[in-house]
Protein backbone atom coordinates (compact mmCIF):
# COMPACT_ATOMS: atom_id res chain seq x y z
CA UNK A 1 0.00 0.00 0.00
CA UNK A 2 2.88 2.35 0.81
CA UNK A 3 4.43 1.74 -2.61
CA UNK A 4 1.16 2.57 -4.32
CA UNK A 5 0.87 5.83 -2.39
CA UNK A 6 4.43 6.78 -3.35
CA UNK A 7 3.74 6.01 -7.01
CA UNK A 8 0.50 8.01 -6.84
CA UNK A 9 2.28 11.04 -5.37
CA UNK A 10 5.04 10.78 -7.99
CA UNK A 11 2.44 10.73 -10.73
CA UNK A 12 0.72 13.70 -9.11
CA UNK A 13 3.98 15.68 -9.14
CA UNK A 14 4.45 14.87 -12.83
CA UNK A 15 0.90 16.04 -13.58
CA UNK A 16 1.54 19.37 -11.82
CA UNK A 17 4.70 19.92 -13.88
CA UNK A 18 2.92 19.08 -17.16
CA UNK A 19 0.06 21.42 -16.28
CA UNK A 20 2.52 24.21 -15.50
CA UNK A 21 4.27 23.71 -18.87
CA UNK A 22 1.00 23.86 -20.80
CA UNK A 23 -0.34 26.90 -18.96
CA UNK A 24 3.00 28.72 -19.12
CA UNK A 25 3.18 28.26 -22.88
CA UNK A 26 -0.44 29.32 -23.44
CA UNK A 27 -0.16 32.44 -21.28
CA UNK A 28 3.01 33.55 -23.03
CA UNK A 29 1.48 33.07 -26.48
CA UNK A 30 -1.34 35.53 -25.85
CA UNK A 31 -0.86 39.32 -25.62
CA UNK A 32 -0.31 40.57 -22.10
CA UNK A 33 2.29 40.35 -19.39
CA UNK A 34 4.38 43.29 -18.23
CA UNK A 35 5.01 44.54 -21.76
CA UNK A 36 1.31 44.43 -22.62
CA UNK A 37 0.40 46.30 -19.45
CA UNK A 38 3.04 48.93 -20.11
CA UNK A 39 1.99 49.36 -23.74
CA UNK A 40 -1.48 50.36 -22.55
CA UNK A 41 0.02 53.58 -21.19
CA UNK A 42 0.14 56.20 -23.97
CA UNK A 43 3.29 57.76 -22.45
CA UNK A 44 5.24 54.49 -22.67
CA UNK A 45 7.87 54.45 -25.40
CA UNK A 46 9.38 51.49 -27.22
CA UNK A 47 12.51 51.77 -25.10
CA UNK A 48 10.44 51.60 -21.93
CA UNK A 49 8.72 48.42 -23.12
CA UNK A 50 12.10 46.86 -23.99
CA UNK A 51 13.53 47.71 -20.56
CA UNK A 52 10.44 46.26 -18.84
CA UNK A 53 10.69 43.06 -20.87
CA UNK A 54 14.37 42.75 -19.95
CA UNK A 55 13.66 43.48 -16.27
CA UNK A 56 11.05 40.71 -16.01
CA UNK A 57 13.04 38.31 -18.21
CA UNK A 58 10.34 37.95 -20.88
CA UNK A 59 12.74 38.89 -23.67
CA UNK A 60 14.42 35.47 -23.51
CA UNK A 61 13.38 32.31 -25.42
CA UNK A 62 10.29 30.61 -24.03
CA UNK A 63 12.09 27.40 -22.85
CA UNK A 64 14.62 29.50 -20.95
CA UNK A 65 11.83 31.53 -19.36
CA UNK A 66 10.09 28.37 -18.21
CA UNK A 67 13.25 26.83 -16.73
CA UNK A 68 13.95 30.03 -14.80
CA UNK A 69 10.35 30.17 -13.60
CA UNK A 70 10.42 26.45 -12.68
CA UNK A 71 13.54 26.92 -10.56
CA UNK A 72 12.02 29.95 -8.88
CA UNK A 73 8.66 28.31 -8.12
CA UNK A 74 9.37 24.64 -7.47
CA UNK A 75 12.82 24.94 -5.90
CA UNK A 76 12.60 28.28 -4.09
CA UNK A 77 8.81 28.35 -3.56
CA UNK A 78 8.73 31.91 -4.89
CA UNK A 79 5.84 32.69 -7.26
CA UNK A 80 7.29 36.00 -8.35
CA UNK A 81 5.72 39.44 -8.37
CA UNK A 82 2.42 40.53 -9.82
CA UNK A 83 2.80 42.58 -12.99
CA UNK A 84 -0.19 44.73 -12.01
CA UNK A 85 0.04 45.31 -8.27
CA UNK A 86 3.77 44.81 -7.76
CA UNK A 87 3.08 42.58 -4.75
CA UNK A 88 4.46 39.06 -4.23
CA UNK A 89 2.06 36.52 -5.76
CA UNK A 90 2.59 34.08 -2.89
CA UNK A 91 1.44 36.68 -0.37
CA UNK A 92 -1.61 37.52 -2.48
CA UNK A 93 -2.59 33.83 -2.64
CA UNK A 94 -1.99 33.34 1.09
CA UNK A 95 -4.35 36.24 1.82
CA UNK A 96 -7.12 34.81 -0.38
CA UNK A 97 -6.76 31.09 0.37
CA UNK A 98 -8.59 31.17 3.76
CA UNK A 99 -11.68 32.68 2.12
CA UNK A 100 -11.75 29.93 -0.51
CA UNK A 101 -11.29 27.19 2.09
CA UNK A 102 -14.06 28.74 4.20
CA UNK A 103 -16.45 28.75 1.25
CA UNK A 104 -15.56 25.24 0.09
CA UNK A 105 -15.72 23.80 3.62
CA UNK A 106 -19.12 25.35 4.29
CA UNK A 107 -20.48 24.14 0.94
CA UNK A 108 -19.13 20.65 1.57
CA UNK A 109 -20.72 20.37 5.02
CA UNK A 110 -24.01 21.71 3.69
CA UNK A 111 -23.99 19.29 0.75
CA UNK A 112 -23.19 16.34 3.01
CA UNK A 113 -25.94 17.14 5.51
CA UNK A 114 -28.63 17.88 2.94
CA UNK A 115 -27.56 15.12 0.55
CA UNK A 116 -27.51 12.48 3.28
CA UNK A 117 -30.96 13.42 4.55
CA UNK A 118 -32.54 13.69 1.09
CA UNK A 119 -30.93 10.51 -0.25
CA UNK A 120 -32.03 8.49 2.76
CA UNK A 121 -35.58 9.86 2.63
CA UNK A 122 -35.90 9.13 -1.10
CA UNK A 123 -34.61 5.57 -0.64
CA UNK A 124 -37.01 4.82 2.20
CA UNK A 125 -39.94 6.34 0.25
CA UNK A 126 -38.91 4.96 -3.14
CA UNK A 127 -41.68 4.82 -5.73
CA UNK A 128 -43.77 7.44 -3.92
CA UNK A 129 -44.41 11.09 -4.70
CA UNK A 130 -41.51 12.05 -2.41
CA UNK A 131 -39.14 9.97 -4.52
CA UNK A 132 -40.43 11.51 -7.74
CA UNK A 133 -40.00 15.04 -6.40
CA UNK A 134 -36.48 14.09 -5.27
CA UNK A 135 -35.59 12.82 -8.74
CA UNK A 136 -36.91 15.99 -10.38
CA UNK A 137 -35.13 18.27 -7.92
CA UNK A 138 -31.78 16.51 -8.19
CA UNK A 139 -31.97 16.47 -11.99
CA UNK A 140 -32.54 20.22 -11.93
CA UNK A 141 -29.67 20.69 -9.47
CA UNK A 142 -27.28 18.84 -11.76
CA UNK A 143 -28.46 20.67 -14.89
CA UNK A 144 -28.64 24.32 -13.78
CA UNK A 145 -25.36 26.22 -14.37
CA UNK A 146 -23.72 27.58 -11.23
CA UNK A 147 -23.50 31.15 -12.53
CA UNK A 148 -27.21 31.22 -13.43
CA UNK A 149 -28.20 29.80 -10.06
CA UNK A 150 -26.04 32.39 -8.32
CA UNK A 151 -27.59 35.28 -10.23
CA UNK A 152 -31.08 33.93 -9.56
CA UNK A 153 -30.30 33.62 -5.83
CA UNK A 154 -29.05 37.22 -5.72
CA UNK A 155 -32.17 38.46 -7.51
CA UNK A 156 -34.54 36.58 -5.20
CA UNK A 157 -32.94 36.81 -1.75
CA UNK A 158 -31.06 40.11 -2.07
CA UNK A 159 -33.02 42.27 -4.52
CA UNK A 160 -36.60 41.07 -4.14
CA UNK A 161 -36.70 39.90 -0.52
CA UNK A 162 -33.72 41.81 0.87
CA UNK A 163 -32.94 39.16 3.50
CA UNK A 164 -29.36 38.29 2.52
CA UNK A 165 -26.41 40.33 1.19
CA UNK A 166 -25.67 40.10 -2.51
CA UNK A 167 -21.93 39.61 -2.24
CA UNK A 168 -18.72 40.13 -0.34
CA UNK A 169 -17.38 38.39 2.73
CA UNK A 170 -17.40 41.06 5.41
CA UNK A 171 -20.41 43.21 6.46
CA UNK A 172 -20.12 46.94 5.78
CA UNK A 173 -21.75 47.97 9.03
CA UNK A 174 -19.46 48.05 12.04
CA UNK A 175 -20.16 45.65 14.89
CA UNK A 176 -22.03 43.08 12.78
CA UNK A 177 -19.79 40.30 14.12
CA UNK A 178 -20.15 36.63 13.21
CA UNK A 179 -23.82 36.99 12.33
CA UNK A 180 -22.92 39.36 9.50
CA UNK A 181 -20.19 37.05 8.19
CA UNK A 182 -22.51 34.06 8.25
CA UNK A 183 -25.16 36.06 6.38
CA UNK A 184 -22.63 36.79 3.63
CA UNK A 185 -21.64 33.12 3.50
CA UNK A 186 -25.12 31.61 3.18
CA UNK A 187 -25.86 32.38 -0.50
CA UNK A 188 -22.49 31.45 -2.07
CA UNK A 189 -22.16 28.32 0.06
CA UNK A 190 -25.71 27.21 -0.77
CA UNK A 191 -25.25 27.81 -4.49
CA UNK A 192 -21.94 25.93 -4.53
CA UNK A 193 -23.47 23.04 -2.56
CA UNK A 194 -26.53 22.51 -4.80
CA UNK A 195 -24.87 20.47 -7.56
CA UNK A 196 -22.84 18.33 -5.13
CA UNK A 197 -25.83 17.74 -2.89
CA UNK A 198 -27.81 16.53 -5.91
CA UNK A 199 -25.01 14.23 -7.08
CA UNK A 200 -24.11 12.69 -3.74
CA UNK A 201 -27.72 12.19 -2.64
CA UNK A 202 -28.47 10.25 -5.84
CA UNK A 203 -25.52 7.92 -5.22
CA UNK A 204 -26.62 7.40 -1.63
CA UNK A 205 -30.20 6.69 -2.68
CA UNK A 206 -29.07 4.16 -5.29
CA UNK A 207 -26.91 2.35 -2.75
CA UNK A 208 -29.63 2.27 -0.12
CA UNK A 209 -32.29 1.04 -2.54
CA UNK A 210 -30.07 -1.88 -3.53
CA UNK A 211 -29.19 -2.77 0.05
CA UNK A 212 -32.72 -2.42 1.43
CA UNK A 213 -33.77 -5.33 -0.82
CA UNK A 214 -31.03 -7.58 0.59
CA UNK A 215 -31.58 -10.75 2.60
CA UNK A 216 -29.88 -9.46 5.75
CA UNK A 217 -32.23 -6.45 5.80
CA UNK A 218 -35.24 -8.76 5.63
CA UNK A 219 -33.71 -10.79 8.45
CA UNK A 220 -33.25 -7.67 10.58
CA UNK A 221 -36.86 -6.69 10.01
CA UNK A 222 -38.02 -10.22 10.83
CA UNK A 223 -36.25 -9.95 14.19
CA UNK A 224 -38.50 -7.03 15.03
CA UNK A 225 -35.97 -4.21 14.75
CA UNK A 226 -37.38 -0.74 14.25
CA UNK A 227 -37.24 0.62 10.69
CA UNK A 228 -35.06 3.51 11.85
CA UNK A 229 -32.52 1.08 13.26
CA UNK A 230 -32.63 -1.09 10.13
CA UNK A 231 -31.92 1.85 7.83
CA UNK A 232 -29.38 3.79 9.89
CA UNK A 233 -27.44 0.96 11.55
CA UNK A 234 -27.59 -1.83 8.98
CA UNK A 235 -28.32 -0.52 5.50
CA UNK A 236 -26.36 2.72 5.83
CA UNK A 237 -23.07 0.88 6.44
CA UNK A 238 -23.05 -0.66 2.99
CA UNK A 239 -24.48 2.37 1.20
CA UNK A 240 -22.03 4.91 2.61
CA UNK A 241 -18.95 3.25 1.06
CA UNK A 242 -19.72 3.84 -2.65
CA UNK A 243 -21.16 7.28 -1.89
CA UNK A 244 -18.05 8.22 0.11
CA UNK A 245 -15.82 7.01 -2.72
CA UNK A 246 -17.62 9.22 -5.22
CA UNK A 247 -17.56 12.13 -2.78
CA UNK A 248 -13.80 11.96 -2.28
CA UNK A 249 -13.09 11.63 -6.00
CA UNK A 250 -15.33 14.60 -6.81
CA UNK A 251 -13.86 16.92 -4.19
CA UNK A 252 -11.36 18.51 -6.64
CA UNK A 253 -14.26 19.68 -8.79
CA UNK A 254 -15.24 22.01 -5.95
CA UNK A 255 -12.41 24.28 -7.10
CA UNK A 256 -14.08 24.79 -10.48
CA UNK A 257 -17.38 25.70 -8.89
CA UNK A 258 -15.62 27.95 -6.39
CA UNK A 259 -14.07 30.05 -9.17
CA UNK A 260 -17.48 30.75 -10.70
CA UNK A 261 -19.24 31.24 -7.36
CA UNK A 262 -16.59 33.62 -6.03
CA UNK A 263 -16.82 35.69 -9.19
CA UNK A 264 -20.62 35.94 -9.08
CA UNK A 265 -20.78 36.81 -5.36
CA UNK A 266 -17.60 38.95 -5.26
CA UNK A 267 -16.19 36.53 -2.68
CA UNK A 268 -12.54 37.53 -2.03
CA UNK A 269 -10.99 34.12 -2.57
CA UNK A 270 -8.56 32.49 -4.98
CA UNK A 271 -11.24 32.12 -7.64
CA UNK A 272 -11.90 35.84 -7.81
CA UNK A 273 -8.16 36.55 -7.66
CA UNK A 274 -7.73 34.23 -10.65
CA UNK A 275 -10.53 35.94 -12.58
CA UNK A 276 -9.08 39.39 -11.91
CA UNK A 277 -5.66 38.19 -13.05
CA UNK A 278 -7.11 36.93 -16.33
CA UNK A 279 -8.93 40.21 -16.88
CA UNK A 280 -5.81 42.29 -16.35
CA UNK A 281 -3.37 40.00 -18.14
CA UNK A 282 -1.39 39.30 -14.96
CA UNK A 283 0.23 36.04 -16.06
CA UNK A 284 2.44 35.65 -12.97
CA UNK A 285 -0.65 35.73 -10.74
CA UNK A 286 -2.56 33.30 -12.97
CA UNK A 287 0.37 30.87 -13.09
CA UNK A 288 0.77 30.91 -9.32
CA UNK A 289 -2.91 30.21 -8.69
CA UNK A 290 -3.01 27.41 -11.28
CA UNK A 291 0.04 25.72 -9.76
CA UNK A 292 -1.43 25.91 -6.24
CA UNK A 293 -4.86 24.72 -7.43
CA UNK A 294 -3.49 21.85 -9.51
CA UNK A 295 -1.30 20.77 -6.60
CA UNK A 296 -4.30 20.73 -4.25
CA UNK A 297 -6.39 18.87 -6.82
CA UNK A 298 -3.88 16.09 -7.43
CA UNK A 299 -3.29 15.77 -3.68
CA UNK A 300 -7.03 15.39 -3.17
CA UNK A 301 -7.12 12.70 -5.85
CA UNK A 302 -4.26 10.90 -4.13
CA UNK A 303 -6.08 11.28 -0.82
CA UNK A 304 -9.16 9.84 -2.50
CA UNK A 305 -7.23 6.70 -3.45
CA UNK A 306 -5.97 6.30 0.11
CA UNK A 307 -9.46 6.76 1.56
CA UNK A 308 -10.91 4.24 -0.93
CA UNK A 309 -8.28 1.68 0.02
CA UNK A 310 -8.90 2.31 3.72
CA UNK A 311 -12.68 1.98 3.42
CA UNK A 312 -12.83 -0.84 0.90
CA UNK A 313 -10.35 -3.74 1.19
CA UNK A 314 -11.20 -4.76 -2.39
CA UNK A 315 -9.53 -1.57 -3.65
CA UNK A 316 -6.22 -2.48 -2.06
CA UNK A 317 -3.50 -4.03 -4.23
CA UNK A 318 -3.28 -7.78 -3.92
CA UNK A 319 -0.19 -8.98 -2.05
CA UNK A 320 2.45 -10.57 -4.21
CA UNK A 321 2.65 -14.29 -3.99
CA UNK A 322 5.78 -15.49 -2.34
CA UNK A 323 7.88 -17.64 -4.59
CA UNK A 324 9.44 -20.66 -3.05
CA UNK A 325 13.09 -20.94 -3.87
CA UNK A 326 13.69 -24.24 -2.20
CA UNK A 327 11.17 -26.23 -4.19
CA UNK A 328 8.44 -28.46 -2.82
CA UNK A 329 9.15 -30.14 0.46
Amino acid sequence: MTGRIVRRLSLAAAVVVLVSIAVFALLHLVPGGPAGIASGNPKTTGGDVARIREQFGVDRPLPVQYLLWFRQVFLRFDFGTSYVTGRPVGRMIAERLPATLELMGSALLLALAAGGALGTLAAVRRGTAVDQVFTLATSAGLSIPVFWLGLAAIWLFSIRLGVLPAGGREPIAAGAGWAGRIAHLILPAAVLAVAWCASWSRYLRAGLVEILDGDFIRTARAKGLAERSVVLKHAMRGAVLPAATVLVMQLPALFTGAVITETVFAWPGMGRLFYEGLQRGDSSRVLGIIVISSLLIVLMNALGDVVCMALDPRARPAPRERRSHGGAR
